[in-house]
Order: C-alpha cells, then structure tokens, then sequence
C-alpha cells in the first residue's frame, strides 16, 4: 500500500507548515529544521551538538510548542539521578499502596539539555526509553506513548565536568548534527526581532499528537525499491570495511536510515524514495555511529568525511531502474 495524491499533498503541504513555524524562531536554518522533524515523524531522537548560543534549546522548544502536545525540559547536571529522568515509586500511606510518580520523560517531547553534563548511570536511564518507548521501575513497565522524541544537547568545547556518551547511547539517536551560526542577512533579521533569545515564545501549536501520529503512519508507507534497500545495506558495509574505521555502522542504522529517507521523500511531495533522499541524510543519520582510528582521528579524519566518501565510492542505483 502506497501513499494517494491527496495523502502525498496533505503531508508535504503539513510538513512545510512545521518548518515554517519553527524558523519563526530560528531564522535561517531550513535544512536543520527540515532534519528535526524528519526524525520526529521517523519516530527516532535528535542530537545537536553546537557552541553556545547557536540556538540548540531555542529549536528544541520551537518544535515543542509547535506540537500541540505534552513537553518537558530536563535540565542535565551532575547531580542528577536515574529516578529525576524516569520516575520513581513511593508508598501512598493513605491509600495503603505503592504508586508511580512519573519523571520527566513522559512527554511527547524532551529536551535533554546539556545531556553530557550528568553521570553515565543517568545518561543510561534514557536508553530504554528512547528504544523501546517504555520505563521499567521496579518490574512494572510504563509506556510512554506516541508521538515520543528526545532532543539532547550538548556542548563540544567544554570538557570539565561532562562525560562523553558512550557509542550505545550515541546509538540511540536517529540523526546528529549542528545548527552553527547563521549567515549575515538572517544575522539582522535575529536582532531586529524584539522577541528574539525567548526560546519560541509566541508560536502557535499547529499540528495534534493525533496528527503527528497520522504522519508517521503515511510515512511508512513510502515505497522504497529493493535496489535502495540494498543501497542501504551496502553504504552500512562499507563503513564497517573502511580500513580507518574501528567500529562502522550497524544494522540499526541502516533502519534509520530507510525510516528517514521515507519521511524526507514524502516531505518533498513524493511516494517514493530517491537516491538523493538516502544521499541527504546519511551523513547525519550515519557519521555519529562511527568510530575513526585514533591515529586517523589525530590526523584530523572525522567521520562525516568518511561517509561523504563512501558516498562518492558506492554507485547510487537509476532512477530508470527504479521506476
């Protein structure tokens, strides 16, 4: 089953209307917002790592306020425990029961601000969260509903006091990547805005959980040909074969893959993927899963460059032969 005309129109005119709305408040950046809510209706999570004052929480709240839905913000910090992120059981002595206070994390959106900055044991108190939608405390499980997205930030120049995510927590997050600063022109249009640096106040929600949920529903229904699929596979092998990468990309990453590129080709108007819609969203979607050879690393190889490469090795499949 494939996506109607009318489907097709409904959710890239939506769509359009959703990054609209949140280039209210971050000017300029049309691609990162294009990208955030490609992993929202994907159905994975976002991590933006940029310097201060890039606007990182200002998008992340933007998005928030666009959904009309439920939000929350966790502010990362050192002492921050397990039980702050996902809940915690307490006795009611009135009621004569144990009953489950829900942390943070039930929300349609959570911001993970300054993810880095608490310890490892509560960084990987998202973990089963944001794979499998659910919180297990004390052997009872909690879903967590749908729509369900974390947006973590972090900052890459500050070192002391924070702990890097570990590669199975970078795993976690569908698409990495960095707003950095607006050009000249977008520059004038922030400071001439007296409202702006107010993290989205005065956006309207636009779009329903309900609908959001719609939204990701149509975009599973993209057609992806099996030659892309096997685009895929072979793009996901080659990070794992590239003698200057020690760990390459899983099978997951291939998924997320396939899930973005549904919900990019049926943002552009389309029923089907292209090859320039896997092309678009591989190096966020792929490079934060790799680990470089240190030595490589020293010499100023990254990861992004690797996939841009693999991309210019392995032949994309025809059009023709996809019609």
């Amino acid at each position: 089953m494939t996506l109607t005309p009318e489907q097709s129109q409904w959710f890239a005119g939506t769509f359009a209307q959703l990054v609209a709305n949140v280039e209210r408040a971050v000017v300029g950046k049309t691609h990162v917002v294009r990208l955030a809510f490609t992993a929202l209706l994907a159905e994975g999570h976002l991590l933006l790592e940029d310097y201060p004052g890039t606007g990182k929480t200002s998008l992340a709240r933007a998005m928030a306020l666009t959904l009309r839905g439920t939000q929350q913000r966790i502010q990362f910090t050192p002492d921050l425990l397990p039980s702050d992120v996902t809940g915690v059981t307490i006795y009611d002595q009135a009621a004569q029961r144990f009953e489950f206070r829900r942390g943070p994390v039930f929300a349609n959106i959570v911001l993970a601000d300054e993810i880095n900055r608490a310890s490892p044991k509560t960084q990987s108190a998202l973990l089963e969260v944001m794979e499998e939608n659910q919180v297990t405390v004390d052997g009872v499980t909690h879903p967590v509903g749908r729509p369900f997205m974390v947006i973590a930030t972090q900052n890459p120049i500050e070192q002391a006091g924070t702990y890097r995510l570990p590669e199975a927590q970078l795993d976690r997050f569908l698409m990495k990547t960095s707003l950095g600063y607006p050009d000249h022109a977008s520059t004038v249009a922030i400071l001439a805005n007296p409202k702006a640096g107010r993290h989205g106040s005065g956006l309207d929600a636009i779009i329903s959980a309900e609908h959001v949920v719609s939204m990701i529903e149509l975009a599973e229904q993209v057609h992806t040909d099996p030659a892309l699929l096997g685009y895929v596979a072979r793009l996901c092998e080659e990070t794992r074969n590239a003698p200057d990468v020690q760990l390459g990309c899983s099978v997951r990453a291939g998924l997320g893959l396939v899930r973005a590129a549904r919900v990019w080709a049926a943002g552009s108007g389309r029923d089907y993927v292209v090859p320039d819609d896997v092309k678009a969203l591989a190096v966020p979607v792929l490079a934060h899963r790799m680990v470089i050879d240190p030595e490589e690393e020293f010499r100023g190889l990254t990861s992004e460059q690797v996939v841009q490469r693999i991309l210019g090795s392995v032949p994309a499949p025809q059009e023709r032969a996809l019609a």
